[in-house]
């Protein structure tokens, strides 16, 4: 039996966007335990140049929401990127949940060779729909996701493996 497109997206989403909002838990519960600012953790940055947590944690939501939207054939639902706190971040998953569990197998099955067409100030890049899935959509995710992880890892948040794998 062959793998759906459907198996290849919103359940590998789901569990890491649930599993992304559980390691956000245990960061802001860190931070209340610690004395810490919370916005010290949201800004956090690896290095200077790349984006803090909270920009990670909103590419986690677009990579997700955009290819659901994108191999659905419509447009996915507008989040602006004002999320500052741990409270807003988890509502803005929150929201891309719902969204991904709105879309039903039948949207998504049978779109392999759908076009996908992404621009950027810089150029293009065009895609077929499971490559788009294998080569951009996933790895884009799960990058976002394992820098959020490391940033809170390395500020101490006492997160390992299981909380990212399982979200516990």
């Amino acid at each position: 039996m062959a793998t759906e497109l459907y198996d290849l997206t919103a359940p590998v989403f789901l569990r890491g966007l649930r599993n992304l909002k559980h390691i956000l838990e245990k960061g802001e519960a860190f931070a209340a335990e610690k004395g810490i600012d919370p916005a010290t953790l949201t800004g956090a940055r690896l290095i200077e140049d790349m984006h803090p947590l909270t920009n990670q944690v909103q590419r986690v939501s677009d990579s997700a929401k955009n290819c659901m939207a994108r191999l659905a054939g419509e447009e996915a639902p507008a989040m602006p990127d004002e999320e500052q706190t741990f409270e807003e971040l988890k509502a803005r998953l929150d929201r891309t949940i719902a969204y991904v569990e709105s879309i039903r197998p039948e949207q998504i099955n049978g779109q392999e060779q759908r076009d996908v067409v992404l621009k950027f100030p810089n150029g293009q890049f065009d895609f077929k729909g499971l490559d788009y899935v294998l080569s951009f959509a996933l790895p884009n995710f799960y990058f976002h996701v394992t820098t959020t992880y490391a940033l809170l890892r390395q500020a101490g948040v006492p997160i390992g493996k299981t909380d990212y794998i399982a979200g516990r």
